[in-house]
């Protein structure tokens, strides 16, 4: 069986720590670089949810997407979640390892992954990576379809391809509208408007669009759709959802590594729903406005002293 350093090397091999954004916190959290690994497991959140299934399954190493500490701690209380994390991982001798921005814009990466889950051909990197002269690596991906689909349809797909969440997939624009080209880009998306609209795709799937950035957006495309440009569909999933799917391609590329140098890994992937929302109930139909008639008249309101206003 290997070391844990030597299967971290390899993991650096893959997402080096080095193109991850400055802000982030990736690499080891845990872990003795002696200890052997036979078995690994591959998760979205390093949340206590994880650690148990890792515990039970008898995993030497636990690779998570999202760090534990991003922005650091005084503490690893066991009185804490993530010091409760902490303590249960060393007490069971398993490894924490993380990936995050590094992997994002790896070559293949997370929005490859994505893309490859909906059935999207690559075509380019979204915002390329100007230290790769191959100009594979980046942020996001520009995709196109292999027949066109509505937006309707693209979305249903995006709904049963990805895992079940309760979110599921919001949609802003014209559903009937013909998609040929998708930019994708796993986790958090709407920093990316700007090279969206540079792309000059059909519609852009993502996660956690917030309302003012997304609003304008369509807004200013339906502007320009009487231009040179038409209306471009938004659909949002739920963060978790669309970085899952890299769980799989990385334990795919470990798995290839192992076999190569005769290593015996067990490599899993975890399949625990770990979005934090848990359920959703769906508003009436959403029809058009009426038309706001002008109040012919007013009746003042008669305040009852000492009532609440």
């Amino acid at each position: 069986m290997p070391r844990l350093s030597e299967v971290i090397t390899a993991l650096e091999n893959l997402w080096p720590a080095e193109r991850a954004e400055s802000w982030d916190a990736v690499g080891t959290v845990v872990g003795d670089p002696e200890q052997e690994v036979s078995r690994v497991l591959f998760a979205v959140d390093p949340v206590q949810e994880i650690v148990d299934e890792a515990v039970k399954l008898g995993a030497d190493l636990l690779v998570t997407h999202h760090p534990l500490y991003l922005r650091g701690t005084t503490t690893v209380a066991a009185g804490t979640f993530k010091g409760r994390v902490v303590h249960t991982l060393i007490k069971h001798d398993i490894a924490l390892h993380v990936a995050h921005t590094n992997a994002d814009t790896a070559d293949p990466g997370v929005s490859d992954a994505l893309a490859g889950a909906l059935d999207l051909r690559v075509v380019r990197p979204l915002v390329p990576d100007p230290s790769d002269p191959e100009g594979r690596r980046g942020l996001g991906r520009v995709c196109e379809l292999d027949h066109p689909l509505t937006v309707r349809e693209l979305a249903a797909r995006a709904a049963e391809r990805l895992p079940a969440t309760a979110q599921g997939i919001r949609v802003a624009g014209d559903r009937e509208a013909t998609v040929r080209t998708v930019a994708v880009s796993g986790g958090s998306g709407d920093s990316l408007f700007d090279h969206v609209r540079a792309a000059g795709v059909d519609a852009f799937l993502t996660a956690d669009l917030r309302h003012h950035p997304a609003s304008e957006f369509i807004a200013d495309r339906a502007h320009s759709a009487h231009g040179t440009h038409s209306p471009l569909a938004l659909l949002d999933a739920a963060h978790w959802a669309t970085e899952w799917p890299w769980c799989e391609l990385a334990a795919a590329q470990l798995d290839e590594i192992s076999d190569r140098r005769e290593w015996g890994l067990r490599v899993h992937v975890s399949r625990t729903v770990t979005d934090p929302w848990t359920a959703h109930e769906a508003s009436a139909p959403v029809t058009p406005a009426a038309p706001v008639t002008p109040a012919t008249s007013v009746t003042p309101v008669t305040e009852t002293p000492g009532a609440p206003n």
